[in-house]
C-alpha cells in the first residue's frame, strides 16, 4: 500500500509502504537493544547500483538490532528516492524494513536490485 502522509491512515501502526524490492511497515516504538547507524540508504542494489536511500538524510535515523534495520523520521516527513521508482513520502514516526526475498528450494534469498 503507499500512502500519501495526508491520508489519514498515514500515521496508524502497522500502515505498510512499497518501494521496489523494500517494504518498510510503521511501528509503535524500537525494540530494546537497537543501535544508531550512520547513513540514509535502506538497501543498496548489487546489481545496478542504484539505492533506495533518504533524499534528506538529516531528517533521519537508522537504527539496527542484528540483521534487523529500523528507520526513524525525525522530521514531519521525508522522501524516500530511487533512480527506478517513483519517490514516495514517510510521515514522522518510526518503520521496519525489509528487503523483497524470494523462495528458492534450498532457502530464501534477497532480490537483487
Amino acid at each position: 500500500m503507499l500512502h500519501n502522509h495526508n491520508s489519514p491512515h498515514a500515521n496508524q501502526i502497522g500502515v505498510l509502504y512499497r518501494h521496489g524490492d523494500v517494504l518498510l511497515r510503521r511501528i509503535a516504538s524500537l525494540p530494546v537493544g537497537t543501535q544508531r547507524r550512520e547513513g540514509a540508504t535502506l538497501a543498496e542494489g548489487e546489481l545496478t547500483g542504484h539505492s533506495h536511500r533518504l533524499q534528506e538524510a538529516n531528517a533521519v535515523q537508522l537504527w539496527v538490532q542484528g540483521h534487523n534495520l529500523f528507520l526513524e523520521v525525525k522530521e514531519p516527513s521525508a522522501t524516500l528516492v530511487h533512480e527506478e521508482h517513483q519517490a514516495i513520502e514517510l510521515p514522522q514516526g518510526l518503520y521496519r524494513v525489509w528487503r523483497q526475498r524470494e523462495y528458492r528450494p534450498d532457502a530464501y534469498i534477497e532480490v537483487m536490485d
